[in-house]
């Protein structure tokens, strides 16, 4: 064990929960390293699909998009100043990019960087062979099966926080894990941020709906950690998109650059839909992928060199006979294994996909292509999974009750990710030279002292025999799901934040929230 993981496993509200069956359980379902993991370190290899002449091919036509093609920087004259000076050819918004300039200015950003939580024990690693799962992201509905589809509010989402930090399977808060359309819209990125501070002591996600927003997300920060951490070490991430096809919008690019010049993280992130913002075939929706992300990533080198930034990827198909968007499709689930490679070639964190899906209840069709997405995300090399858990009707919609579904499958993946262990006691000889041939393992030395920690154990999952199931109620999945993060709700303890913090930023939203009048759109 860990001294972080030490420090968790000593907080008083683990130790309330220890004691007897419940302290059986735990260990059975996180096994001996699994509980209050900050996050995971993969052990087991990524999965490289094209060859070096065909990543070459791509890389190629990323750099004749960007030299011939050109991408847009629209409203930011702050930003097409930083191109000028960087060399690159710009017309109006127009910036066209020399082939290997873009590769050039990223050398500048690190290959892996922390981002510190105000509970160092809860700190993440991104990059390097570590994995971190974050909740889902931008919903504007909220559901469940009691009350059905709504408009999120900030009660749903100080909920969401408070599941995330309840959970050992996930590593952070989140950010924006729906919209609380009850709060006015310039002034609700205040209530989120402080409710992550509040209600969680993981790493967070702050505003970019406004440079101002994105300024005042870190500042808050300023206020938990001290200025001088903030600006000498990561403690907010940044989640930004480019206007797929070829467009950086000011919004985006005026927050990216507030996060860069504080030295926090930009997510620099496409979202190209086959066949609307990006071609249909997979090859090329990737080489536009490439190009967009290089672009906005070394945006952020330009800003502040060295701030750490985060290669992001957001691949997805649509329904060409409706014109609906589609996820969790093998087509970019098989795309992200690319932009895996890709993003290890530019030695760049990386950002992918997650438990993508268009289904509207938390159903199969929900849980085959999340899983077809989460394991793309897992195998393609993701150092941060955002989407990890909540993730229905297309991303309209937070499901409490996938979320719960979500997170129990990410405890499945933390022990697929630690792989298959070597050492004696896995090998088990004593174990067959007490059975021998013809009997069975039950009993023996071997199974008793590795039974507790062996396999992983659902939470969610029934595995009663059929006639107990039916006898029972004959629940699914969702029932089971929705009873758990009821329970989790009640359970909840808040982590301790000191009063004088809690204090100070309370001042500064009261002061925020005062200097400018609601605004609801």
């Amino acid at each position: 064990m860990t001294a972080a993981t030490a420090e968790i496993a000593d907080h008083p509200a683990r130790r309330r929960e220890r004691g007897g069956r419940v302290a059986r359980r735990e260990m059975r379902s996180h096994g001996s390293e699994g509980l209050g993991r900050p996050y995971i370190v993969r052990n087991i290899p990524t999965y490289d699909i094209l060859s070096e002449d065909n990543l070459i091919r791509i890389e190629e036509t990323a750099d004749r998009i960007l030299a011939e093609i050109g991408i847009e920087f629209r409203d930011d004259a702050a930003a097409l100043d930083h191109w000028k000076r960087a060399g690159a050819k710009v017309e109006g918004a127009l910036v066209k990019f020399e082939p290997g300039m873009l590769r050039e200015i990223l050398k500048t950003a690190p290959a892996a960087f922390t981002q510190h939580a105000r509970n160092p024990a809860n700190s993440v690693e991104i990059g390097g062979k570590s994995v971190v799962f974050s909740p889902a992201y931008g919903s504007p509905f909220v559901m469940d099966i009691d009350k059905g589809r709504r408009y999120g509010t900030i009660e749903d989402f100080r909920n969401f926080v408070k599941l995330a930090q309840a959970s050992p399977w996930l590593h952070h808060s989140g950010g924006t894990i729906c919209e609380p359309v009850d709060v006015p819209v310039n002034k609700r990125h205040l209530d989120m941020v402080y409710s992550h501070i509040r209600y969680s002591d993981r790493g967070f996600m702050g505003s970019v709906t406004a440079e101002s927003r994105a300024e005042d997300s870190i500042d808050m920060t300023r206020i938990v950690f001290g200025e001088k951490f903030v600006d000498e070490n990561c403690v907010i991430l940044g989640n930004v998109n480019v206007n797929s096809p070829l467009v950086w919008d000011a919004t985006m690019t005026t927050a990216l650059r507030a996060y860069a010049r504080a030295n926090q993280a930009a997510v620099v992130v496409p979202f190209i839909l086959g066949g609307a913002m990006g071609p249909v075939t997979n090859a090329g929706a990737i080489a536009q992928s490439l190009a967009e992300t290089m672009a906005g990533c070394a945006l952020t080198q330009l800003e502040r060199p060295g701030a750490p930034v985060i290669f992001g990827n957001f691949l997805s198909s649509m329904s060409l006979r409706s014109g609906s968007p589609t996820f969790g499709t093998p087509e970019p689930a098989i795309g992200s294994m690319v932009v895996g490679q890709l993003a290890r070639r530019l030695n760049l964190p990386l950002r992918c996909s997650g438990n993508f899906t268009t289904s509207k209840l938390p159903d199969a069709h929900a849980m085959n292509e999340g899983t077809m997405s989460m394991l793309a995300a897992v195998h393609c090399g993701a150092n941060f999974i955002l989407h990890s858990a909540g993730f229905l009707d297309g991303l309209l919609s937070m499901s409490y009750e996938k979320f719960v579904m979500d997170t129990d499958f990410c405890g499945a993946l933390h022990t697929y990710l630690d792989g298959v262990k070597i050492d004696d006691n896995q090998l088990a000889l004593d174990a067959f030279r007490e059975v021998g041939p013809g009997s069975h393992f039950f009993g023996c030395a071997h199974t008793m002292a590795n039974y507790e920690t062996a396999f992983w154990d659902s939470e969610i999952a029934d595995n009663e025999p059929f006639e107990k199931w039916e006898a029972a109620g004959s629940e699914d999945a969702a029932i089971r799901a929705n009873r758990r993060w009821k329970k989790a709700l009640a359970e909840y303890q808040p982590p301790p934040l000191d009063e004088g913090i809690d204090e100070a930023l309370q001042d500064f939203m009261a002061r925020r929230k005062t200097s400018m009048e609601d605004a609801w759109y």
